[in-house]
């Protein structure tokens, strides 16, 4: 059993290609992130996905290089700057405060970061990620309480953090991890991911029951799934300041 199950950036998809011609197994992670696995017509399936989980390491580089070249989007702390927030875009209102540390506060309409017109923009960034991380973790708690509750199991803990390539994690004993990036895309998407967490409890890999086990508690959960491959690097490159 594998100790810890985690949705990692890509959670790409592995599109099957039986060929005659092939003479040995390949993959191949093409520009959207999905996994092409090819497996000659008179190999085993079950052969050609222990291959694919042989080179589960590869395919993580292959998409780690594919998002470090993926151009950031650059605050620059001017009130010029946008954050998506629950998948909705807000202006980064800048408040001119006295305060000796910045402070950052989501509103309905802004993100607005309050500090001195001195503040270096590394601890406006700072400011801007714990309180992202505070928000964030506020949340995953009433959406953890609540899918777990349908599910009818129990999780350990929660801890909110800014990996470079997963947006959960779930160990065997029921401690969970989620990305702080998560109170950035849309709440469905936000509601797949805990979703797909607490289902390792259940099931630690990414086979039929789990998966059935995601689609009875969220019947749309492909639809989020997609989103997170197609705007998960959009996600990564916020919060770079330059």
């Amino acid at each position: 059993m594998n100790p810890q199950a985690s949705l990692e950036f890509e959670d790409p998809p592995v599109i099957e290609r039986v060929s005659r011609r092939a003479r040995r197994i390949r993959l191949h992670v093409r520009p959207d992130g999905g996994v092409v696995l090819t497996i000659p017509q008179r190999a085993s399936r079950s052969a050609a996905y222990q291959f694919l989980e042989q080179n589960r390491a590869w395919i993580a580089r292959q998409h780690a290089k594919r998002r470090t070249q993926s151009v950031p989007r650059v605050l620059r702390w001017d009130g010029s700057d946008r954050l998506p927030l629950r998948g909705r875009e807000l202006v980064i209102e800048m408040i001119a405060s006295s305060l000796r540390k910045p402070v950052a506060r989501f509103d309905a309409d802004a993100v607005r970061i309050h500090a001195s017109p001195a503040t270096k923009p590394e601890r406006l960034r700072r400011a801007l990620v714990d309180a992202l991380r505070e928000e964030t973790a506020r949340e995953a708690k009433i959406l953890l309480d609540e899918e777990s509750a349908r599910l009818g199991i129990s999780y350990r803990e929660i801890s909110i953090r800014d990996p470079r390539s997963r947006w959960g994690s779930c160990s065997a004993d029921g401690r969970i991890m989620l990305s702080l990036r998560l109170l950035l895309a849309p709440a469905e998407v936000f509601r797949y991911v805990a979703i797909h967490e607490l289902c390792h409890l259940r099931w630690r890999g990414h086979g039929p029951r789990f998966w059935g086990l995601v689609a009875q508690q969220m019947p749309e959960f492909e639809t989020q799934r997609a989103w997170l491959r197609r705007h998960g690097d959009e996600l990564q490159g916020l919060l770079a300041s330059e």
